[in-house]
């Protein structure tokens, strides 16, 4: 691909990403007003939060798995367009089963981050490579950061269907945008489609997922949780013994059992977990009252405003990770995302007192979250076969959602039994907001150490060397992440053939 059409593809990309992460901040304005609006009780409303999570679960391997079969630009049209519609249904609804059907349908748009990375590496050439795919990976954080301020402004000043408008007009132009401006890849993986695969992963996470994030409404010792997590626990292994049987699997467990993929998804779950946890804790500890003597008294559009630069920082710096992955590699930029998000969390205890600390550490925890994210991709696509890509994306990104779902029941149970007595109302006390910040320095930590875990691998002579001789990610080889990838097979590490060649050049 020309320099020329490299900017416009990223941009068109990147902006799905954006879009698609908007949509998991769209609704929280609305949470306490929801149960109102859609004419039922609150835990019955929540279902509009978890019927998105379960549906981007599912439909990340899913579509990761389609888009390397049959074209990830076609799978990732096909994602924005149910996102669409998933937002003209919820832009309708005045009670609660279309609300969740629409709001399942906007899940499915969680798919393109996974496949718009893995069109980059399919289509960009190497240079350009690492700084795409660390800006790709990190618009979840940098949508979710702005979505929040923006869609409290709206919700306050519009009607609260605008939001659902915007986001179906918002999908429409990125849609039209990539069918324009962003190629088809070449790269196809061909093959059946693993049907009993699909609907075993399906069954498993959901019954998993579930338990995760309505065990605080249901009662974690109640027969509902119990007896989702005991599906879970019989219906995935399972669904692993199929997978490793069958020829032509959703997920090649395979590969993804190998230490440098294994490690970066256990990675990615504590990551997500400590991300969510910041997320979660910051805008409670913004508004509530100031009499409560730890509050910062701020209204929901203020808030937003006070941590929409996080999702600023995410985007400065997702350069930066990329040149760090190209120099040291992508294990360091993991490693100092983890050591980073440990000091931000660690940092709010001192800082949790001032709407300007929340601003500081939410930043800090930000900055490491664009290091972790930019770097997941590379180390994953450092270690599949380049027709698996989408697949092996799509798994990542569901390791980030169970962290960020495993996060929100944690820190919920935590702000939910730590609490204070404010005029006859239970609220969640000092001591549970520096718990949490406490635990998500805990999977940061973990983090780190998984990392350490990670095998070492050295780089290769370079994106640069790779364009010199025309080396690319377009025909089906490439750099990522110090390691050259061989179409069909394992990756290869280049560092010992660049050595080589090195010696004949003497």
């Amino acid at each position: 691909m020309s320099q020329a059409r490299t900017g416009p593809v990223v941009g068109v990309l990147a902006g799905a990403g954006i879009v698609v992460s908007l949509m998991q901040t769209l609704v929280v304005p609305l949470i306490p007003d929801l149960p109102n609006l859609l004419h039922t009780s609150a835990a019955n409303a929540s279902w509009a939060i978890t019927a998105t999570l379960l549906a981007g679960a599912v439909a990340t391997p899913v579509l990761g798995r389609l888009g390397d079969m049959y074209g990830k630009r076609r799978v990732l049209l096909v994602s924005l367009a149910l996102l669409v519609v998933g937002s003209v249904v919820c832009g309708l609804a005045d009670s609660l089963a279309p609300m969740v059907v629409g709001r399942a349908l906007q899940g499915v748009g969680a798919g393109v981050i996974p496949l718009g990375i893995s069109i980059m590496r399919d289509e960009l050439p190497p240079q350009k490579l690492g700084s795409s795919m660390a800006l790709m990976s990190s618009s979840l954080g940098i949508g979710g950061a702005f979505g929040l301020p923006l869609s409290a402004v709206i919700a306050q000043r519009a009607s609260w269907h605008a939001l659902f408008w915007i986001s179906a007009a918002l999908g429409v132009l990125v849609a039209v945008a990539v069918l324009l401006l962003v190629p088809e890849s070449p790269v196809r993986s061909g093959g059946r489609f693993d049907l009993v695969g699909a609907v075993g992963l399906t069954i498993g996470l959901v019954a998993l997922l579930l338990a995760i994030s309505k065990g605080s409404d249901w009662g974690w010792g109640s027969g509902s949780t119990l007896g989702m997590l005991a599906a879970a626990v019989v219906v995935l292994p399972v669904w692993g013994w199929w997978e490793l049987r069958t020829g032509q699997p959703l997920v090649d467990l395979r590969t993804s059992v190998r230490r440098q993929v294994l490690m970066t998804n256990l990675a990615s779950v504590v990551i997500g977990f400590a991300m969510y946890a910041m997320s979660l804790v910051s805008p409670q500890l913004l508004q509530l009252p100031t009499a409560t003597g730890y509050g910062l008294g701020r209204s929901m559009v203020e808030a937003g405003l006070w941590m929409a630069p996080a999702g600023l920082v995410m985007m400065l710096l997702s350069p930066i990770s990329a040149k760090l992955s190209r120099a040291k590699g992508p294990k360091v930029s993991l490693l100092v995302g983890a050591v980073v998000i440990t000091a931000g969390h660690l940092s709010a205890l001192a800082l949790m007192d001032h709407p300007w600390g929340v601003l500081v550490f939410s930043c800090l925890i930000s900055g490491g979250i664009a290091f972790a994210y930019a770097a997941m991709p590379a180390l994953i696509m450092g270690a599949v076969p380049v027709s698996e890509t989408a697949a092996a994306n799509g798994l990542n990104t569901l390791m980030r959602s169970i962290g960020t779902s495993s996060s929100s029941a944690v820190i919920g149970v935590v702000l939910a039994h730590l609490t204070t007595d404010f005029h006859g109302h239970a609220l969640p006390s000092e001591s549970g907001f520096r718990t949490a910040f406490l635990i998500g320095a805990g999977a940061a930590v973990a983090a780190a150490l998984i990392t350490l875990a990670i095998p070492g691998v050295r780089r290769a002579a370079g994106a640069s060397a790779n364009a010199s001789t025309g080396t690319g990610t377009g025909t089906g080889g490439g750099n990522v992440g110090g390691l050259r990838s061989v179409p069909g097979g394992a990756p290869q590490d280049a560092a010992p053939q660049a050595a080589t060649e090195g010696t004949a050049a003497k």
